[in-house]
């Protein structure tokens, strides 16, 4: 974990009236292409959500704003940034998760496991690891949403929320729309557009 020094920042002034505000949050609602991802899932044996979320994660690590958190009113950048995911028990419950990220796919599937795991056989909400290291993300594979709001604790966060929704197919395509929610403080469109982008690639790949 690394500071950023706020006066020398180019975005001073940007980080200074958004964090004014009462509410400083953006969300938009970005349809992807899942195509190539699910096929690889399929050919490979591997869960589907799993794939998608390493692909995100890797997008996520890839773009310094997505790493930027706020502690202690100071601006730090996490060097690595894991995925703190919600996963679901066999009553429609469900916990959150704190998996560890690795470019790896199968280092990162094995983190989920021991965390699906976890969860599975336990009632326990939180993960006894957690932090401000990480994403919080969810799933809602019952339907394709084109809106989304996070719920809001009434504190700044600054931990990026995303939602993954039913994909839907659309000619030769399988499309997912995702829910991004960011700090306008830290990510303006532009990063968000970079993560897009990103996302994309490595979901094609």
């Amino acid at each position: 974990m690394k500071y950023i020094d706020v006066d020398s920042w180019n975005r001073k002034r940007l980080f200074n009236h958004f964090m004014q505000l009462k509410d400083p949050y953006f969300g938009v609602v970005v349809p992807f292409d899942v195509t190539r991802a699910f096929e690889f899932s399929k050919e490979n044996n591997v869960s589907f959500f799993v794939k998608y979320l390493h692909d995100c994660m890797k997008a996520i690590n890839a773009v310094d704003n997505f790493r930027y958190r706020i502690i202690d009113d100071n601006v730090v950048d996490f060097e690595v940034i894991h995925a703190s995911a919600t996963i679901a028990r066999e009553d429609n419950t469900y916990g959150f998760s704190f998996i560890n990220y690795s470019e790896d796919l199968e280092e990162f599937i094995s983190s989920f496991n021991k965390e699906k795991q976890r969860i599975q056989n336990s009632d326990e909400l939180y993960p006894p690891v957690n932090g401000q290291d990480c994403i919080h993300c969810s799933a809602l594979p019952w339907f394709q949403f084109s809106g989304h709001k996070e719920p809001s604790s009434g504190n700044i966060e600054s931990i990026p929320e995303l939602a993954f929704s039913k994909f839907k197919k659309e000619g030769n395509q399988l499309i997912m729309n995702v829910s991004i929610h960011v700090n306008h403080a830290l990510v303006d469109g532009y990063h968000v557009g970079q993560f897009v982008e990103k996302f994309q690639n490595n979901l094609n790949t």
